[in-house]
């Protein structure tokens, strides 16, 4: 079709529909220029959204757009002079071009017609027949033009009613608008009020179900929220959420608990949104509707993307599930559970084929989110064996098949077993890797083919080193080398990378290994790699000590450029520092592309190089800085800007830093930064703007992103009482909140929500996070018959489970099972103990938490009980000396003396054979392979030298033969070789090795023989560089006072976090101001209070700068102390001091809390 006969049609279709998209598309421009409440005013300006959505397209490889390809979409005329903004770009086009040529990088990739572009003059139609000649374009250059007009497409679908547009404008609008909704923070996603036809409706959920998965968990609940208001009012002519004027209430609000609104098509429209909904919603479906939904199978196949819904929710579900399918229709029907599997507790009475069926189900569930799930999976098992008629079936158990014992698992034919092995992945337990390997191969160690390697992949871990040292074939099969590796320990990886090297140079070698095999290479060998330009490494994941080498080596041949990914984790201030100041902006833009590879110190380094950039070229920047400026300062090193400086910056710029700060990640940021608390102070000013903090809307608090999480319990109080509420609520899902925050946190909590012994599943659900911070809290949580699953649950959101939580879980299981047993004691009217509690299904459930039990209680446990369970008892750490003495009588009553133990044996009690006399460990035959898997344990020193001497007699090893390999496997257990055998250490073996002998703990004096071994190895400390401090590890800390001492201030912080504590602290303070502070943030929160104790205070006072993330000393107006920064409480009060309350004031703030909330 020729130019001009689209030109024809366009013109006629602008005729005859296109004025209301005129309407529309203003009012939508209208729409993203409103500013958020007394703000400053913000231009009509939807690039910021587009700039991100063509960065995407920019690193997926796209390239720019043709001339050609634009004139076609854009030559559609202006909006009509009456709707132009004076201030908007004369045209779309050249709009587009200005957002595309922002995007890419100077020199790179830029289309040589854009600066043509730019001074084209073409015209604008109306925006669905642009975006459908769009559609029409390469994938590449459809790319950045519907990064460009999706944003443009939302605001017009959410600005108006739908009614203005037919069905098919509206969903062209949607198609376009799916990647700004991708990307869109929360506070920007603006639904429509009203999307006017039911179809329209339709539509819209649609769209929403297939973006779904891009989704927070906040944006699908406001999803929910929405699209439960919109079905109200379209479908029932009543509203969910009333004004706060009742005399302007459009429509009648819905009766609460009376109104089934989810019926069928609400269901149908809702898809996964379903697992966001609220348990009383579940209520509001007819029965039969919502049996309907269940029997059609639609709820299986919509929730099938979400593997996290609540522990009340599912119940609630699943006791609507069962309502409708009584009795055998129920076990006729498992098939139809989906997600509800996860939250099956009821008794089990299904034939092989149901639980089969069942069990198919729970694959899709988290075994490590509730262990309840696992133990419902063996049953299952179980009964699925009990009428297996071949080994084929028991094979159709797909990743379950893990659940069978060793025993069980050695009784399938080698056939069908290798064929299971090549065709599934599956996650093993311990030992059975171990287990399928000497069935497969036998026990004597042979020759493999690369073929029959990489068909053993998923048992890879089982594999001896000896079979790994013949691989050469596999060396060009990258993906099945990269698969198989992912699967092995350190000492199998060091074996297999020896034995290729002994066939490849290493230069070729780097090119064609990747993941964990790469990342085993030393550094020795990756300095025979010859590596000259960045693209031989960029694309490649590298560790710390090997991306320091490549920096440095890049740095010294001038060929240094900073799209460096991983490598990034390498590059020192120095380098950042000697940056020239015209390719500072340069170099912040590259960085920016991967910033999770920067530590903080890394961060503080780049942020002060930027800021200090900015400054040369105008003295006043921060006091004076506009929006556009703010724009291109990245958010992760805006973090690290100078209290004092955070302060002065301008009102104008609040939307843009305000729009950062939600979208910040305060990881990067030292948690004790006094920029913390600056911007979290600048953030509240911005958002009161000279109004109250009572007055904040929920709107306004959540714009403050992660900076909620920094707020004082005495500025919450301030807040209007439904706000305080939801922030409470919403401070639930902050990755860290202060120490000195949580106590009185968890009291507002407590004081507003009421007793946490009265609380619901839903309550616990949502606050629980908050609860789970305090040990006196966590520990009188009630015994409610919900309380587990809810605790597993919330297990799975923290980064880290306390001591006081893993008791907690265990008194609950136990508490259940004691009276279990003791219900099913009366009834049989006999005498039981104890010992009904100690269970197998008990021991299963409670994995690592079985440390908890008493010695006397372990003593009860039955022989059988304690066979069955031996693997899961045999992995725990931790055990004291009466309970390993009470399990190993029992393994000995069973299996004999220790000269009577096999290898076997020895690998299922695995940390109990820590309770083993010295003399005893001596005999134990542990292979070395095997020693991987126990160095976990927690052996102590006298304990690892009886182990070593029995592992050398054991395997026929010599110290002076130890290879490389050798010395990776033995882990923790080099640290009982003596000074003598130290010394003997093969040094080629030992510098391939030393990477993972840095990262055992020994004692001192272990650590000072290894040291010197290191010194011969590596030089004089003094002459140590970053790469070699951070791969030597622990080791540095054998240094003396002396030798520590002389170290370079910059490898400072490349020392490894668990080489800090081992220290001894004379040596710590022999260090410099400069050293301690080079430190940084992370390694010096791992000093030792006995280690501060032997610091001077000028050594004290460069430590504090280290952990606030200041090496240079901070302005003189600013403190880590309280900021002076006052923030209107409330009118009529007095001012809010930003630091908080003294103690004597606590009591009348909590009592002023309460009469806001009356």
């Amino acid at each position: 079709m020729s130019s001009s006969s689209t030109a024809r049609q366009i013109f006629f279709i602008m005729a005859t529909k296109g004025r209301p998209f005129f309407f529309l598309l203003i009012v939508a421009c209208e729409a993203l220029a409103t500013p958020p409440k007394e703000l400053p005013t913000n231009k009509c300006d939807f690039t910021d959204m587009a700039q991100k959505l063509m960065r995407k397209c920019l690193m997926k490889g796209y390239p720019a757009p043709m001339l050609m390809q634009l004139k076609t979409i854009f030559n559609n005329s202006d909006l009509p002079m009456a709707y132009r903004n004076s201030k908007q770009p004369d045209t779309l086009l050249s709009t587009f071009v200005n957002v595309m040529q922002s995007v890419f990088p100077d020199g790179a990739n830029k289309n040589p017609q854009v600066n043509k572009m730019t001074n084209e003059m073409c015209n604008f139609s109306n925006l669905p027949t642009m975006i459908k000649l769009m559609r029409n374009s390469s994938v590449a250059s459809a790319c950045y033009m519907q990064a460009f007009v999706a944003p443009l497409s939302w605001a017009t679908l959410t600005s108006q009613s739908g009614n203005n547009m037919t069905l098919d404008d509206y969903d062209t609008l949607l198609w376009a608008s799916k990647p700004a909704l991708q990307g869109m923070p929360l506070r920007e996603m603006n639904f429509p009020t009203n999307v006017g036809m039911r179809e329209h409706l339709k539509k819209m959920m649609a769209m929403l179900r297939e973006v779904y998965s891009d989704m927070s968990k906040d944006q699908r609940t406001e999803v929910v929220k929405w699209g439960k208001e919109q079905i109200t009012q379209n479908y029932f002519n009543c509203t969910m959420t009333p004004p706060s004027d009742s005399k302007s209430m459009p429509m009648q609000c819905c009766k609460p608990g009376k109104l089934e609104w989810l019926n069928l098509d609400a269901l149908n429209m809702m898809g996964p949104y379903v697992s966001h909904l609220a348990p009383r919603d579940v209520d509001s479906s007819p029965k039969e509707q919502l049996c309907e939904y269940f029997r059609s199978a639609m709820f299986k196949s919509t929730t099938s993307m979400t593997t996290d819904m609540k522990p009340s929710l599912g119940e609630k579900f699943f006791k609507k599930f069962q309502e409708c399918f009584v009795g055998k229709m129920f076990a006729e029907n498992v098939d139809k559970l989906g997600i509800l599997a996860c939250h099956y507790s009821a008794a089990l009475d299904l034939t092989p084929d149901l639980s089969r069926k069942l069990l198919s189900e729970l694959n899709n569930c988290d075994d490590g989110s509730n262990p309840k799930i696992t133990q419902l999976k063996k049953a299952l098992v179980k009964s699925v064996m009990s009428n297996a008629s071949s080994p084929e079936a028991l094979l159709r158990l797909g990743s379950s098949v893990n659940l069978l014992s060793s025993k069980q698992l050695s009784e399938i034919p080698d056939k069908v077993l290798k064929e299971f092995v090549q065709n599934y992945t599956v996650p093993w337990k311990r030992g059975q890797p171990r287990t399928l390997v000497q069935k497969l191969l036998g026990k004597e160690c042979k020759t493999v083919s690369g073929k029959d390697l990489i068909a053993l992949q998923s048992v890879a871990e089982g594999l001896p080193s000896c079979v790994l040292k013949h691989v050469k074939e596999i060396l060009n099969d990258t993906e099945g080398l990269k698969n198989i590796s992912k699967r092995m320990r350190k000492g199998q990886l060091m074996a297999m990378l020896q034995g290729l090297l002994q066939d490849v140079v290493p230069s070729e070698l780097v090119q064609k290994i990747s993941g964990p095999l790469l990342l085993s290479l030393p550094l020795n060998k990756l300095d025979k790699a010859n590596i000259t330009s960045l693209d031989q490494v960029v694309d490649k994941m590298w560790n710390q000590a090997q991306a320091a080498f490549l920096a440095k080596k890049m740095h010294d041949q001038n060929t240094l450029q900073w799209r460096l990914h991983s490598v990034l984790q390498g590059v020192t201030c120095k380098m950042i520092d000697k940056v020239a100041d015209n390719d500072t902006q340069d170099m912040v833009q590259a960085i920016s592309e991967t910033p999770q590879w920067l530590s903080k110190v890394q961060a503080g380094c780049a942020a002060r190089k930027l800021f200090a950039t900015l400054e040369k070229k105008r003295a006043d920047y921060f006091k004076t800085i506009t929006e556009a400026e703010m724009k291109n300062i990245p958010t992760y090193l805006l973090l690290h800007l100078p209290p004092l400086k955070v302060k002065d910056l301008p009102d104008s710029v609040c939307p843009v830093f305000l729009d950062k700060m939600k979208e910040a990640n305060l990881s990067s940021l030292p948690q004790r930064s006094p920029s913390r608390h600056a911007l979290t102070q600048r953030a509240l000013l911005c958002l009161a703007n000279g109004k109250n903090i009572s007055e904040l809307t929920n709107e306004d608090v959540s714009r403050l992103g992660p900076l909620l999480c920094e707020l004082q319990p005495s500025q919450l109080l301030f807040m209007a009482p439904d706000v305080f509420n939801s922030s409470l609520q919403a401070m639930a899902s902050c990755q860290h909140i202060p120490q000195r925050h949580r106590a009185d946190i968890i009291q507002l909590v407590t004081q507003t929500f009421g007793d946490p012994s009265n609380w619901s599943a839903e309550t616990m659900e949502a606050l629980g996070p908050l609860l789970l911070l305090d040990d006196n809290a966590t520990s009188a949580l009630p015994n409610k018959p919900w309380m587990e699953d809810v605790l597993y649950f919330l297990k799975l959101s923290l980064k880290q489970t306390s001591d006081t939580l893993r008791k907690k879980v265990f008194s609950l299981i136990t508490t259940t099972a004691t009276s279990n047993a003791a219900r099913k004691k009366r009834a049989a009217t006999s005498i039981g103990n104890d010992s009904k509690a100690l269970t197998v299904e008990v021991i299963e459930e409670l994995g690592m938490d079985n440390v908890y039990w008493k010695a006397a209680q372990l003593d009860q446990m039955s022989a059988e009980t304690f066979l069955a369970t031996l693997e899961t008892l045999g992995a725990i750490s931790g055990y004291i000396p009466d309970q390993l003495a009470t399990l190993n009588k029992k393994a000995t009553k069973i299996f004999g003396a220790v000269s009577q133990m096999n290898e076997s044996v020895v690998m299922q009690m695995g940390c109990l054979t820590q309770g083993f006399s010295n003399a005893d460990l001596e005999k134990l035959p542990f292979s070395l392979d095997a020693l991987e898997e126990i160095a976990h344990c927690g052996w102590n020193e006298s304990q690892m030298k009886p182990v070593w001497k029995g592992v050398a007699k054991y395997n026929n090893l010599t110290v002076q033969h130890l290879k490389a390999e050798d010395i990776v496997a033995l882990n923790q257990f080099i640290c009982g070789l003596n000074s003598s055998e130290i010394r003997q250490l093969n040094m080629t073996a030992f510098k391939d090795a030393v990477g993972s002998v840095g990262g055992v703990h020994c004692s001192f004096n272990v650590t000072q023989q290894l040291k010197s071994l290191a010194v011969s190895a590596f030089g004089n400390p003094k002459n140590w560089n970053e790469a070699q401090v951070s791969e030597l590890g622990n080791i540095v800390a054998g240094l003396n006072a002396t030798e520590l001492a002389s170290l370079d201030p910059s490898v400072f912080s490349f020392l490894s976090r668990s080489c800090i504590p081992l220290i001894p602290p004379h040596n710590l303070a022999a260090l410099s101001v400069a050293q301690l502070v080079a430190l940084g943030p992370d390694n010096t929160a791992m000093v030792t209070s006995e280690q501060h104790t032997s610091l001077r205070d000028e050594q004290l006072v460069a430590l504090e700068r280290a952990v606030t993330g200041q090496p240079v000393a901070p302005e003189r107006a600013v403190t880590s102390s309280p900021a002076q920064t006052q923030i209107p409480a409330k009118s009529g009060a007095p001012s809010l001091s930003v630091e908080g309350i003294s103690a004597f004031m606590k009591p009348l703030l909590f009592l002023f809390m309460g009469f806001l909330l009356l």
